[in-house]
């Protein structure tokens, strides 16, 4: 008898179980919308506007206080938001009292080609458009960017690496072979990389005999610094 009530008992346990939990989850599912956070990391000059956030999340289901949870598919919104063209990765989330969050890391730019229409290379190494809200600065690009998007990248993250490197060029030439040339800040003369192949090495060189100009007193005015040539600098006054 004693075993009998026991089962009876826990049935009745577990069916208060299962409806309490019905009706938290109906509770749950019936609540709208009352917040939204949207947070920028890994770059602390967003591209993109946060109205322009908020609209690509909500879209068209009008004031946020009217939204009901159940309605929002989180990998939707996440979706959404990966399309722009500014937006690298994109977390969205939801808490139990519906407030909507938001993670976004925009792309970083790494050099801005000059045209109409203009954009940055990011660090991808694929064309990013301009923004009205920041302007990323950035080396120009000019030549024949699309041919050598890759090569660039690379050595565009190169220059940007560098302190001395990322403070001094100024500007970077690409011609159709792939041939590279950097214009430094405050100095007139053209400085020939070529290929961007063995890019460290020659990169290291050039600011070996940078420094060693700087050491001495008398510092000639050079129109060419060829680094072209395996670790060798030659320079043509």
């Amino acid at each position: 008898m004693r075993s009998y009530w026991f089962i009876i008992r826990m049935i009745l346990i577990g069916g208060l179980i299962l409806f309490l939990m019905g009706f938290a989850y109906e509770r749950n599912t019936q609540r709208v919308c009352r917040d939204l956070s949207v947070q920028f990391v890994g770059n602390p000059q967003p591209f993109i506007a946060l109205d322009s956030v908020n609209k690509l999340l909500i879209q068209n289901k009008g004031p946020l206080s009217s939204i009901p949870k159940e309605t929002l598919v989180l990998k939707e919104m996440e979706a959404r938001l990966l399309q722009h063209p500014m937006v690298y990765q994109a977390q969205v989330f939801i808490s139990i009292d519906g407030k909507i969050g938001a993670k976004i890391q925009t792309k970083k730019p790494i050099g801005r080609v000059l045209g109409t229409p203009g954009y940055y290379i990011d660090e991808q190494g694929q064309p990013m458009p301009l923004s009205n809200l920041y302007t990323a600065q950035v080396p120009i690009v000019t030549g024949e960017v699309l041919l050598h998007l890759e090569a660039l990248k690379t050595l565009l993250l190169s220059i940007r690496s560098d302190e001395f490197l990322d403070a001094m060029v100024t500007e970077v030439a690409v011609d159709a072979r792939g041939n590279c040339q950097l214009r430094l800040r405050q100095e007139t003369y053209k400085l020939l990389l070529g290929p961007v192949s063995d890019v460290s090495e020659k990169l290291r060189n050039f600011k070996a005999f940078y420094q060693n100009m700087l050491e001495e007193q008398e510092q000639k005015q050079f129109k060419i610094i060829d680094l072209r040539f395996n670790n060798q600098v030659v320079a043509t006054e």
